[in-house]
């Protein structure tokens, strides 16, 4: 991606993640998806570890509902952090993923 075009894709996935409603959850893949780079699930990765600390960052999860380990606290702190939404987990994984899964409609 040239400087520009990942400029302008950190933006958008920052403006996306900023809507992930509370107790809800969206993979890395579905961001990069909506933000029009389905490959891009990595660079979703990258934007949340170094990205804005005041976007809800605990509410991205990876494809299978898991919790990242590379999330501040590891995933013990994206535990913490999503149970204090009243999202269930076990085993680091978010039980009923599916339902708790965000997807807007564009």
């Amino acid at each position: 991606m040239d400087e520009k075009l990942e400029s302008n894709f950190s933006q958008r996935v920052c403006g996306l993640v900023a809507q992930i409603p509370h107790g809800r959850v969206m993979t890395y893949g579905d961001i990069a998806t909506l933000c029009g780079h389905p490959n891009a699930a990595r660079i979703v990765g990258g934007i949340a570890h170094f990205g804005d600390p005041d976007l809800p960052w605990q509410r991205v999860v990876n494809r299978f509902g898991g919790l990242a380990s590379g999330y501040y606290g590891g995933k013990r702190g994206q535990q913490k952090d999503l149970e204090a939404e009243g999202v269930p987990i076990e085993d680091f994984k978010i039980i009923d993923f599916e339902e708790r899964r965000w997807l807007p409609s564009l």
